[in-house]
């Protein structure tokens, strides 16, 4: 390759890492002093290009005035944000603040695309950075250029002043000590709402410098937002000075991966970032800091909840699964089965463990490309094809977990998002996986070769009977010993290793049963509706699951086949009149977290409960507890 290519790879991945440190440092800046996962910076990025697009084509504002007045709109609706949502979830567990946030980037998100659509929107370069300079060796644009020194200017003028001037002195204060720094007559919230606003408004900066770059797109906050959460997690969350550092060079990392390996370029940042996590979980730039890491702080112990019917339910449920089809179509209800039973294995790891994994799409799309090409490429019968599917996804779990299990809280969460990024790369780029084609028209063949699966009432029967052998596993695991002590460890883990329990390998055991259970509902999807795509993979995958199961009831046996029935109906339905979904499913996120977190199953115990204790009856165990 010519030094011209090299230099030029270079400077992309310095740009890149420009946006990289900016957003980063904003992230670090609202976790370090806020203690807020903010899962919506890569919107108010967004938001930061598309107002500066705003003002251009609405209001022939030029570039120059955007760069002052769109990270200023940026920060002021994020302070209003601040004030009215997040801030009440302060004294909640990390990751409420994580999926309240992410909330609110799927309504931001999934509004900009309802108006604009997802093709991108052009915005000139402004006047007077439109040349160039020939350095010899490479061209220099004089706008990348100017993005460049813009980026470190601001990136280090921010870190001055929260660590070396008295106002960041008293920030960090305010978050160590805040009835100390009261004391001395200073007003808290005020400067906690004003280091949120200026958190978010260098992600609207970086927005404005990158939309002459990069076209302004609705999607571009989305395709930025998990590389960033790996670099403050390499740098270190809160370490505003790792976050600069961090990003500048894991940019510089990526644009040289793509001159010497173009294939590794899109997983070198995740490998890095695993690579720390296991050899310095507090970021290499971090500290070691007392983290609330069980996502059952404020919620009803799942001990509590598990109560599914006796026999009675049970018959109840065959009884519905029985006649359902006959009301409605099969496939749909064939498609809504191996979503609740992958909801169900989520369930068994969040509820039962107390882990949060944002990677559960791996186990569930693995299982699915598996079982789809064993189907199709090698003639595999039906069962076979299905055992393979599981049979990749159980491993895949395995690997997962000896990485992730010795880690919690964020940091669980971050390294399965990390390790569920190289599945999707490998599906993006393995040959058999057809890329966004995916493997389509996947054969169903015959049962034990008997049971013609080509028919829709048979093929939906089996998934039926699959996946209630599925949530009879679940129910079984919970009421068993081993349930019992996974439930001890997620409310007391230290408690339990002084005790003597081999507390990793009982959280190990859980993770890779989770992950089979997930792998079971992805090779039944492929081969009951004949397809696997990226999507199958995708993080939306893992977010989606993670909303049936909040909405359904963390915890609860029939929580999560309730979320997973709401969630595929709401999307079926609403897609078919036109209504965003990812907005609708962005605001069931925010409400959950606000007002319903013991999701619908739990919410229906409690006040069941409560009804009981009024009249004087014996009461179900209290889901308050």
């Amino acid at each position: 390759m010519s030094a011209t290519a090299l230099f030029g790879q270079l400077l992309l991945g310095l740009i890149n890492g420009s946006f990289y440190a900016m957003l980063s440092l904003g992230l670090a800046i609202i976790f370090g002093l806020l203690a807020i996962v903010n899962a919506a910076q890569g919107a108010f990025y967004m938001l930061g290009a598309f107002i500066a697009w705003m003002l251009l084509h609405y209001l022939g504002i030029g570039y120059w005035w955007a760069f002052v007045l769109a990270p200023l709109a940026v920060a002021i609706f994020g302070m209003i944000l601040e004030r009215v949502l997040i801030a009440r979830v302060y004294a909640l567990d990390h990751l409420y603040g994580l999926l309240l946030t992410l909330g609110l980037f799927q309504i931001i998100q999934g509004l900009f695309v309802h108006w604009y659509g997802t093709s991108g929107q052009p915005y000139d370069y402004p006047a007077g950075l439109t040349g160039g300079y020939n350095l010899g060796f490479m061209f220099l644009p004089a706008y990348r250029a100017w993005v460049v020194v813009a980026s470190l200017v601001c990136c280090f003028g921010t870190w001055y002043a929260v660590e070396k001037t008295r106002l960041g002195a008293y920030l960090r204060a305010a978050t160590e000590n805040p009835t100390l720094v009261r004391a001395f007559g200073i007003n808290v919230p005020r400067m906690v709402t004003l280091a949120f606003g200026g958190g978010v408004a260098l992600a609207g900066l970086a927005g404005v410098l990158a939309a002459p770059i990069y076209q302004v797109n609705p999607l571009m906050g989305g395709n930025i937002l998990i590389t960033v959460f790996a670099v403050v997690v390499i740098g270190g969350f809160g370490s505003i000075l790792g976050s600069i550092v961090t990003g500048l060079a894991l940019g510089v990392l990526e644009g040289l991966s793509k001159v010497f390996y173009p294939e590794a370029s899109n997983m070198v940042i995740f490998v890095i970032m695993i690579i720390v996590l296991m050899v310095k979980p507090a970021g290499l730039f971090g500290r070691e800091r007392r983290m609330v890491t069980g996502v059952g702080e404020t919620m009803p112990a799942a001990a509590d909840r598990t109560r599914d019917g006796g026999w009675l339910g049970l018959a109840i449920g065959i009884v519905i699964l029985g006649a359902a089809p006959f009301v409605v179509y099969p496939v749909f209800l064939m498609e809504l089965l191996c979503m609740a039973l992958f909801a169900c294995a989520f369930n068994l790891l969040i509820g039962g463990g107390g882990l949060l994994s944002f990677g559960h799409a791996a186990f569930f799309g693995a299982g699915a490309y598996i079982a789809a090409e064993t189907a199709k490429a090698f003639g595999f019968p039906f069962e076979l094809a299905m055992l393979c599917g599981i049979a990749s996804a159980t491993f895949l779990g395995f690997l997962f977990g000896i990485i992730a299990i010795r880690r919690q809280g964020l940091f669980f969460a971050m390294i399965t998002l990390a390790l569920m990024q190289g599945v999707y790369f490998l599906a993006l780029r393995l040959p058999f996986t057809n890329s966004e084609d995916g493997i389509q028209a996947v054969p169903r063949g015959r049962l034990f070769g008997l049971v013609d699966l080509n028919d829709n009432y048979a093929m939906y029967y089996v998934t039926a009977a699959v996946f209630l052998a599925g949530y009879l596993l679940v129910a079984r695991v919970w009421k068993s010993p081993f349930g019992q002590v996974l439930r001890a460890i997620k409310d007391n883990e230290p408690r339990m290793i002084s005790l003597g329990y081999p507390v990793d390998r009982y959280k190990l055991m859980n993770f890779v049963l989770s992950a089979a259970l997930a792998g079971v509902a992805g090779s039944l999807k492929a081969v009951a509706l004949g397809l696997a795509t990226l999507t199958d993979v995708d993080f939306t995958t893992s977010a989606a699951v993670v909303l049936m199961v909040l909405l359904g009831g963390m915890g609860t046996l029939m929580g999560p086949v309730v979320g997973a029935i709401l969630t595929v109906s709401m999307d079926e339905y609403l897609a078919g009149i036109g209504v965003p979904v990812p907005v609708v499913i962005g605001v069931i996120f925010v409400v959950i977290i606000l007002v319903f977190r013991r999701g619908i199953v739990g919410e229906a115990f409690h006040y069941w409960n409560r009804w009981q204790a009024r009249g004087g009856a014996v009461a179900l165990p209290s889901s308050s507890r």
